[in-house]
């Protein structure tokens, strides 16, 4: 930066994923001096989403990632009372990078032109790197080397906007959305390659074709969906930062059962309709539901049975083999090992309490990608006054022996800045802090492909499918599968997430299994084929990310008082822990102030002869336009 920063803040946040982003606009909006800083390019950490572009230079940055500390630097502001938490730059929550490419890629002069077209530079890895953290991969026996298109600082967003919102109102059953002319076109139109037999050859897609369209890409790091009656929808309308992003309803409950994908019936009239339930089954599984949606009125049901599992629970009550497997994998979303009764009735309850809201399933998925909303509350924070920095590292925290709390940072600058509280997100720690800390690992796969694991007549479902242990001591996969309506793919192709819990060495060991049941890697003599069972598997990233949610504060290495440990992504579907974990530093920071209030209304403002009091930016977002790197409306609008 040009200018130095102030010298003086009330909270100082280091990081954007979704909690401190959460916390950074509860402060802000309660009238702290806010500086929120990330060493990276771009917003949303772990929590992030970029194009197709934006994320192989996301894979690159781990190659080229160093870990100096200017160590020298900081020592000059540091005083003999104080002394120095060094914080790390080299990101080590992602691990085990690897990416296979099954499209053809074209000759390297083609793909220079597309890389022109996109106006990016080009630069390359070699499949063969010896470096231990990525590793390259081509199904094609052509195995040249990658193109890997550096992208801007932020996500480039573009495309129009589906008009699905969320009304405050939001307690009323059966919210209708409304949908734009663009999605309703899209659901009638064919994908390009749906028809096989009639597609002709330049139209199959390729390497270069994907890199070209890669714009319309948005690819999350972190796959979740968000409850219709969830704390971060709760938050997303009080807070009015709903207004930033829009949602789409997730339209279909998938489940596998002996290698088959089978649509899930979840409402009444779903399970009335579903032809794939005998009469007696349906009137079974809606005793048993209404149940959970008491099952706190009725202990003597569940009592005796609190130490089973949740798999052993819904044996004793009635239920088929057939309802049994939807309501444990589709409903509860639960391991059929180690989850609890008592945790099976809870999510299973909040499941059907969930149905109903906005629209036929118990999820939304916000457009763009679930990077938009750490975006969303960075954007209050700057309407409210937080001053932002990304490409800004910190490299110390001085504390103070004596009172042992934090004081100041160092940035990468050599500025010493001071503050009152400090918000760090976990990755930024350094081993000698986290030294006592064992982590979870989460495996998780993207994938891009033709078409969607249950085909229908529209191509423009919004799609979660839960797929069983496939051996002992392994967890349960979870998939989301994402049309191009949904802004996170290009048209003719789906964008598909796959998460668990890790138990091998590595994702690909966890998660390989469930794709090749599920897909088959692209060929031309598979496109040749008239009927395909199986979705063509065209492009595959596979990574372990770090998941902290799970450890306590006394875990790390002598924290001060006044510096809290923000988690990263879970395993879990929902994001309720990063709400919670905000709210709860937020109370400690400010017991007596509300969390995220709604703003005012522009005509209860006042303003006096010195000018608008500072409420009156709520009435003004645009205000925070560069401030967040939110896309620029008239380019997208030429677009």
């Amino acid at each position: 930066m040009a200018d130095e920063l102030p010298s003086e803040f009330d909270v100082i946040v280091i990081g954007t994923g979704l909690p401190e982003s959460i916390v950074a606009a509860a402060c802000s909006r309660s009238g702290q001096r806010v500086l929120h800083v990330d060493s990276r390019s771009y917003y949303g950490g772990n929590w992030a989403g970029f194009n197709f572009s934006g994320l192989l230079s996301w894979i690159k940055e781990y190659q080229e990632e160093s870990d100096v500390v200017d160590w020298a630097a900081c020592q000059e502001l540091i005083l003999e009372t104080e002394e120095a938490i060094v914080l790390t730059k080299k990101d080590q929550t992602i691990q085990h990078v690897e990416v296979i490419c099954h499209v053809s890629q074209d000759s390297d002069d083609h793909i220079e032109k597309v890389g022109a077209m996109q106006k990016n530079p080009v630069s390359v890895i070699s499949p063969r790197s010896n470096d231990p953290l990525i590793s390259m991969y081509t199904a094609c026996s052509d195995t040249s080397e990658l193109p890997l298109p550096h992208s801007k600082s932020e996500t480039e967003l573009e495309g129009p906007e589906v008009d699905v919102t969320l009304e405050k109102e939001y307690h009323e059953n059966y919210t209708e959305f409304s949908q734009s002319a663009l999605e309703q076109e899209k659901a009638e139109n064919v994908p390009i390659i749906e028809d096989v037999a009639a597609a002709p050859k330049k139209n199959r897609i390729t390497y270069s074709q994907i890199i070209k369209e890669g714009r319309k890409f948005n690819i999350d790091l972190t796959s979740k969906l968000l409850y219709s009656r969830g704390l971060l929808i709760d938050l997303l309308i009080k807070s009015n930062v709903s207004r930033y992003t829009e949602f789409k309803n997730v339209t279909r409950i998938l489940g596998y059962q002996e290698e088959n994908v089978l649509l899930v019936p979840c409402s009444r009239a779903d399970v009335f309709n579903s032809k794939k339930l005998t009469m007696i089954e349906k009137r079974m599984l809606m005793k048993f539901l209404t149940f959970c949606l008491d099952y706190e009125q009725h202990p003597d049901e569940y009592k005796a049975y609190e130490k089973s599992t949740f798999s052993e629970f819904l044996k004793t009550q009635k239920l088929t083999p057939n309802l049994r497997h939807f309501v444990l994998h589709s409903m509860a979303m639960m391991s059929e090992t180690s989850s609890s009764t008592l945790d099976g009735l809870r999510e299973t309850r909040n499941f059907l309490q969930c149905l109903g809201q906005y629209g036929n399933t118990p999820f939304l998925f916000p457009l763009y990608g679930q990077g938009e909303i750490p975006q969303g509350f960075c954007r209050m924070c700057a309407v409210f006054g937080g001053t932002y920095c990304l490409s800004h590292a910190v490299q110390c925290l001085v504390v103070d022996k004596e009172s042992g709390k934090c004081k100041a940072i160092i940035d990468s600058t050599g500025q010493r800045i001071n503050a009152k509280y400090f918000i760090v997100e976990d990755s930024c720690l350094s081993e000698k802090t986290c030294s006592n800390v064992a982590y979870k690992q989460i495996s998780r796969a993207v994938l891009i492909t033709d078409r969607s694991v249950l085909k229908e007549d529209s191509d423009q479902h919004v799609s979660i499918l839960t797929v069983p242990s496939v051996d002992p001591g392994s967890a349960p996969v979870r998939l989301i599968e994402l049309c191009s309506s949904t802004m996170t793919c290009m048209e003719g192709t789906y964008l598909v997430h796959l998460t668990c819990a890790s138990s091998k060495n590595t994702a690909r060991e966890d998660l390989e299994l469930v794709v090749q049941k599920l897909f088959t890697p692209y060929t031309e003599v598979e496109l040749d084929k008239r009927e395909q069972e199986k979705p063509n598997l065209l492009w595959a990233l596979y990574f372990n990310m770090r998941d902290s949610s799970s450890i306590n504060r006394e875990s790390y290495s002598d924290l001060p008082s006044n510096m809290y440990i923000c988690s990263g992504p879970d395993c879990f579907l929902g994001s309720e822990h990063a709400v919670k974990q905000a709210q709860t530093f937020f109370q400690h920071i400010l017991p007596n102030e509300e969390f995220c209030p709604p703003p005012p209304n522009p005509e209860d403002i006042i303003c006096d002869g010195d000018g608008v009091q500072p409420e009156v930016l709520a009435s003004k977002p645009d205000t925070a336009e560069e401030v967040t790197g939110q896309r620029n409306t008239e380019e997208q609008t030429h677009e």
